[in-house]
């Protein structure tokens, strides 16, 4: 059975001025996403600026928005690390405290083998006993997970059940359907491909987005499923222009600035990110308001 289907947020992480973690503000983003039609809640993963939390940060971040939530919609946990031990046991912990399920990127700067990610998923995954998401994002991690691979994880291990794909490579994707014969839950994590992958068998989308548009995106995959292809690639299309603005600096840098354009107040950003420049803010917001999105 599925984790979700349609639309999950990637939340960003909300920070107060000093840099500390705004918890009222991640209740009322909680609410938001469950009140305008997000499927699911993915906390703590790379757009939540996880690599520059703290252990004890990231734990409570996942345990808030677990017990936030409510079981209104489901939250599947980011707990990858390029060490192996620390995933095991934030995925272990995790799943105690109730996650429906853990998001696992693949391990950074390591540069495993095949065989590597192989043991090293596996390990993950047994601990932590609730379904797994492979996160397969090469262009951050320097790491793609082979079409191979991914087969021979969804075979031999029974709580992994679904992979993020960021890859980019449609051929890849394909790849990974094929030689699993769809029996990996298939989230696309770019949300300019998210028709495409919808098309190759895909459950929906782990989108950046949804932060700002999230009934939009939902609307994708919705119209999708009820076999308005036509509505799907209209919104789609419409999408593109400011998905192409929320990727012109590094992610979640736009994503933030667009959220505090909206008058959201989610704060800044931990280094090494940066804010946005002037420019890339402007043509971000005109992207924006051409899209419909009122600015304070």
């Amino acid at each position: 059975m599925s984790l979700f289907k349609g639309a999950g947020v990637a939340i960003i992480t909300p920070f107060h001025a000093d840099g500390s973690i705004n918890y009222d503000k991640l209740d009322e983003l909680i609410d938001f996403h469950c009140e305008n039609s997000t499927d699911s809640i993915i906390i703590c993963g790379t757009t939540g600026e996880s690599s520059t939390l703290t252990e004890e940060e990231h734990m409570d971040c996942i345990k808030f928005t677990i017990e936030h939530t409510k079981k209104r919609i489901p939250v599947i946990a980011g707990t990858g690390s390029n060490c192996t031990r620390t995933a095991m046991e934030m995925s272990k912990e995790a799943a105690e405290a109730g996650a429906d399920g853990v998001l696992l990127v693949t391990p950074y700067y390591n540069k495993a083998t095949q065989d590597g990610l192989f043991s090293h998923y596996k390990a993950v995954a047994d601990e932590a006993k609730i379904p797994v998401i492979l996160y397969s994002v090469k262009s951050r991690t320097g790491m793609n997970i082979e079409p191979a691979t991914v087969a021979r994880l969804v075979n031999e291990v029974d709580n992994i059940v679904g992979i993020k794909e960021a890859s980019g490579d449609i051929s890849q994707i394909s790849r990974i359907m094929q030689m699993t014969e769809g029996r990996v839950d298939l989230y696309s994590g770019n949300d300019d491909q998210i028709l495409p992958l919808l098309a190759l068998g895909a459950k929906g989308v782990i989108s950046v987005l949804s932060n700002i548009a999230p009934k939009e995106t939902h609307d994708i995959c919705e119209k999708f499923f009820a076999a308005d292809l036509e509505g799907s690639r209209a919104l789609q299309f419409k999408v593109l222009p400011l998905v192409e603005k929320l990727f012109c600096e590094v992610n979640p840098i736009p994503v933030k600035k667009a959220m505090n354009l909206m008058g959201m107040e989610v704060g800044g950003l931990r280094m090494p990110l940066t804010e946005m420049t002037e420019k890339n803010a402007a043509g971000l917001a005109r992207a924006m308001t051409d899209f419909g999105i009122k600015l304070v």
